[in-house]
C-alpha cells in the first residue's frame, strides 16, 4: 500500500475563503499540488480577479467568487453556485479574518463588532452552509484558521484575540456535533508569519539593526526566524486529507515554537 496516497486531496473541491493571496492562497496552491480543486471568495470582483490572475501564474485553474462571508443570504447562494458550478464542498477552510490593533480603552463597540463578525460569526456562516452536504455525501473536512490568540492575549487586539478564542471553541464544537457524520473540524495558529502586511515589522532600521518587534520576535521563536505562508501548506493538506480522519477537534500551533518557549534568560 503506498501510505501518501492518505495524503492526496485527488477529486476533492476545497473552498478556502478570502484566498486570493496571503496565508489562504499559500493554503490553496499547497492544497492545489495535492490534487485538489480550488475554489476561492473575496469581498470584491477586482479582488477576486486578481486572484484567478495570480492562480493562474502558478498553473492553478481556481474558481474565484465575489461573496461576503459575513452575510449568511450570500454565503447560501455562493454555496449554490459552487455546487452547480464546480461541486459539493469537501474542504473548507476559513481563512477570511481582519485585526484591528486599538487599545481596548479606544476602540468602539462597531469595531469589536466588526472583527468578531469577520473572524467569528462569518466561519460559523460558512460551515453551516456547506455542513448539511458533507453530512449527506458521508464526511468532509474544515479547517479554521486560528491564531496564536486562540491562548493568549496582547496589548491593542481584545477583539481579535477575542474571536480567535471563541474560533477555537467553536472548532470543538463543530468536532463534538459533527464527528458522527465523519466530518473533522480543526484549527491551525499560525505563528507570526512574514508577509506584506508585517513586512514594515521586519524591515532594517536606519542604524541596519532589526526593527525591535523583529528582534522581540525572532528570540522568542526556537526557529529562530519569522513563519513563511508556505509553513503552513504542509499541516493544512494534512488536516484536509485522509491521513487525519481520526483527528477532530484539535488546533495545530505552526509557531515556530513560541508556544513550548519560555524565552531565554537575559544576559
Amino acid at each position: 500500500m503506498d501510505y501518501m496516497k492518505n495524503y492526496s486531496l485527488e477529486g476533492k473541491v476545497a473552498w478556502i475563503t478570502g484566498a486570493s493571496y496571503g496565508i489562504g492562497f499559500a493554503i490553496a496552491k499547497a492544497m492545489a499540488g495535492a490534487g485538489a480543486t480550488i475554489v476561492f471568495n473575496d469581498i470584491r470582483q477586482e479582488l477576486v480577479d486578481k486572484g484567478v490572475a495570480a492562480y493562474k501564474e502558478e498553473g492553478i485553474q481556481a474558481h474565484g467568487y465575489v461573496c461576503d462571508v459575513t452575510d449568511e443570504d450570500a454565503v447560501n447562494a455562493t454555496v449554490s453556485e459552487i455546487e452547480k458550478e464546480v461541486g459539493t464542498v469537501d474542504i473548507l477552510v476559513n481563512n477570511a479574518g481582519i485585526i484591528k490593533r486599538i487599545p481596548m480603552i479606544e476602540m468602539a463597540a462597531k469595531d469589536f463588532r466588526q472583527v468578531i463578525d469577520v473572524d467569528l460569526n462569518a466561519p460559523f456562516i460558512v460551515s453551516k452552509a456547506v455542513i448539511p452536504a458533507m453530512i449527506k455525501k458521508g464526511g468532509g473536512k474544515i479547517i479554521n484558521i486560528c491564531s496564536m490568540m486562540s491562548e493568549f492575549g496582547r496589548e491593542t487586539v481584545s477583539a481579535y484575540a477575542a474571536a480567535k478564542g471563541g474560533l477555537k471553541m467553536l472548532t470543538r464544537n463543530i468536532a463534538s456535533e459533527y464527528g458522527e457524520y465523519n466530518i473533522q473540524c480543526n484549527g491551525i495558529g499560525p505563528g507570526y508569519i512574514a508577509t506584506p502586511q508585517t513586512a514594515p515589522l521586519r524591515e532594517k532600521q536606519a542604524d541596519g539593526s532589526r526593527h525591535p518587534f523583529d528582534q522581540f520576535i525572532v528570540s522568542k521563536t526556537p526557529a529562530g526566524r519569522w513563519g513563511e505562508a508556505s509553513d503552513l501548506g504542509g499541516p493544512a493538506v494534512f488536516l484536509a486529507s485522509a491521513a487525519s480522519d481520526f483527528v477532530n477537534g484539535q488546533i495545530l500551533y505552526v509557531d515556530g515554537g513560541i508556544q513550548a518557549y519560555i524565552g531565554k534568560q537575559p544576559s
